[in-house]
């Protein structure tokens, strides 16, 4: 039987504040939900209990910090009591996070000595002390790679005399239903009673003069908010309906976490879309039924549509294990995904589903994801992997326009013709399409030319073309093969900021891309981003007989930039795409609708 231990918790101050009351409709779901759940889970069933595993690491130079065992009981114990109620709120019952316990009611923490001083790591030295702890994981019978782990660590200073508080810590995760790690800090004056304490006012390093309650929300809430994304939880925002509650602890939540102990606000809170990924998760379902099976899901029929102001999605789910849920992210530009608001369904018996959201950022782009959840815990990929994904941009008047997923749809069944291998399938369905900017796609990526004449063999009387309609003199990627007017993966489609591009060259930092221009054209124009989906960062160059004439300022995932360069008497143009500081994973970069101009004689 799983044993949830709550610890309860005298609060140097407490106020009460009233709580919403969960809606029907929230409760109905989560009801659905678990009927398929449990539906599978008691067929075969395979029950076993999956504990979060804690590392103490410390340097070489110092000791644990004060009292880090009784502490970090407590503070455990009232996150494992907050993931309790929430999922208890929202209709999943006693569902939270398993922690090992010893005879004293202490938590089971794992200790370990890092091999160098204090002054050795820093705040990215996450993997190198993940390392450091594997034997010792090891030693104690546990696979890491095929469980959760929390490394508290301890790389933060504190003076009890002035007051003051400072670290270099790792402070992210990642994971999945299968496995994850989250790294934190652990420091003396953290500790679950302090949450409530409006004063001593401290001076922290990171947020200023602040109360020692609110210090320990920030940090005790991103314990929290990091174990969220080591069981599989993305980032997300609560929508305005949602913000009644507080702060979804997948957005900020992990700085509010407590507020409401010193009434100052509703604190934090799960959002539906979370605890429904979570309601699964062997950690909380107590179930390993299919842990190793891999998932497969197909979402058929699909529909978006605007409503008012509105966007409504409807459509087929299936997969194997079967589908209990579909969530939802709207994703504007910008905030990479903190932005993000959710919506929710549970599908019918024969996989219908409906979903909408009016939770839309007027005059912005933005990207809509869906994600089929698996009874095993599979929620269909990563953040910004998944297959069902969808840009579109609201007007400032509130009103969608769908016109980008308009194109993309017609385009779904040749891209995923292609991608099978059936090329006069494609070519079929591409004599059907409507749209002409997506026929004028279809036929690029149909029946692709490969250009044998480069610019400055140039005699045509064209006076604007694009620059892919030429070959290079070299291309060179960072990951793949070069491409031209598609990326070299099952998306295929140019897709950057919100929008697909009909012509463009795919640059996976570190890339260049050389073309002769023999002086005969006057400018090249057009704009440069990242491939939708992926979340690294570059900076992109370009040069004329070896002088940069323009440069971008590090492009990320939401962004994109126009450019527009003159070329009079180049003889040889160069596209230089450049990995940033946090190196070249996820580089796609992109140079779209590259457009070469040229005055004709008359």
């Amino acid at each position: 039987m799983r044993c949830v231990f709550i610890l309860l918790t005298i609060f140097a101050t407490e106020s009460v504040i009233a709580q919403p009351v969960e809606s029907a409709d929230a409760r109905d779901q989560a009801a659905a939900a678990r009927r398929i759940l449990d539906t599978w889970h008691a067929d075969n069933p395979e029950r076993d209990d999956r504990f979060l595993h804690l590392v103490c690491w410390t340097p070489s130079d110092r000791d644990f910090p004060k009292d880090y065992k009784p502490r970090l009981t407590r503070i455990m114990g009232h996150i494992q009591d907050f993931y309790l109620r929430e999922m208890e709120r929202l209709g999943f019952g006693e569902r939270t996070i398993n922690l090992k316990y010893d005879a004293k009611q202490l938590l089971v923490l794992h200790t370990v000595r890092g091999r160098h001083a204090t002054s050795h790591y820093a705040v990215q030295s996450g993997n190198e002390i993940r390392k450091e702890c594997l034997p010792t994981l090891h030693a104690a019978g546990i696979e890491p790679d095929r469980e959760t782990i929390l490394i508290l660590c301890n790389l933060a200073t504190w003076d009890e005399q002035q007051l003051r508080f400072t670290h270099k810590s790792p402070y992210y995760a990642g994971g999945s239903y299968r496995s994850g790690t989250a790294w934190q800090l652990d420091s003396p004056e953290l500790d679950s009673r302090n949450l409530g304490l409006t004063k001593p006012m401290i001076r922290d390093g990171q947020y200023g003069r602040i109360s020692l309650g609110k210090h320990n929300s920030i940090f005790i809430g991103g314990i929290a908010h990091e174990l969220g994304h080591a069981l599989g939880l993305p980032h997300c925002k609560a929508r305005p309906d949602e913000a009644v509650r507080g702060t979804a602890l997948m957005g900020s939540g992990n700085r509010t976490y407590g507020s409401e102990i010193r009434g100052d606000g509703r604190g934090s809170f799960l959002t539906l879309a979370h605890a429904l990924r979570l309601a699964s998760h062997p950690q909380l379902s107590g179930s390993v039924k299919g842990l190793r099976q891999d998932a497969s899901a197909s979402i058929d029929d699909v529909s978006i549509v605007a409503r008012d102001k509105s966007i409504q999605v409807s459509g087929v789910v299936s997969g194997d294990p079967p589908i209990y849920a579909v969530v939802a992210y709207f994703d504007p530009d910008g905030g990479n995904d903190y932005n993000a608001t959710t919506a929710t369904a549970v599908p019918s018996a024969d996989g219908r589903f409906t979903l909408s959201s009016d939770a839309l950022v007027s005059g912005k782009a933005g990207q809509l994801r869906l994600f089929p959840l698996h009874a095993n815990g599979s929620a269909g990929g990563q953040m910004s992997r998944t297959k069902y994904r969808y840009s579109y941009s609201v007007a400032d008047d509130g009103t969608p326009d769908l016109s980008t997923i308009q194109v993309q749809q017609q385009l779904a069944p040749i891209v995923a013709a292609l991608a099978g291998g059936d090329r006069d399938k494609a070519i079929s369905l591409a004599a059907d399409i409507k749209l002409a900017k997506a026929a004028t796609i279809a036929m690029r990526l149909t029946q692709p030319s490969v250009p044998t004449q480069d610019p400055a063999e140039f005699d045509g009387g064209s006076s604007v073309i694009s620059l892919t309609d030429f070959t290079t003199t070299s291309a060179t990627v960072g990951w793949a093969r070069p491409a031209f007017n598609r990326v070299p993966d099952n998306t295929m489609l140019l897709e950057s900021g919100g929008q697909i591009y009909e012509t463009g060259i795919y640059a996976h930092a570190p890339a260049r891309h050389v073309y002769q221009l023999g002086e005969k054209w006057n400018s090249l124009s057009g704009k440069v981003g990242l491939a939708s989906g992926h979340r690294g960062s570059v900076q992109f160059e370009i040069t004329g007989d070896g002088k940069t004439v323009w440069k971008s300022q590090v492009i990320r995932s939401d962004n994109t930039a126009d450019f527009e360069v003159k070329l009079d008497g180049v003889q040889q143009l160069e596209l230089l795409t450049h990995p940033t500081d946090d190196g070249p994973g996820a580089d796609w970069g992109l140079w779209l609708d590259p457009m070469l101009k040229r005055k004709l004689a008359r």
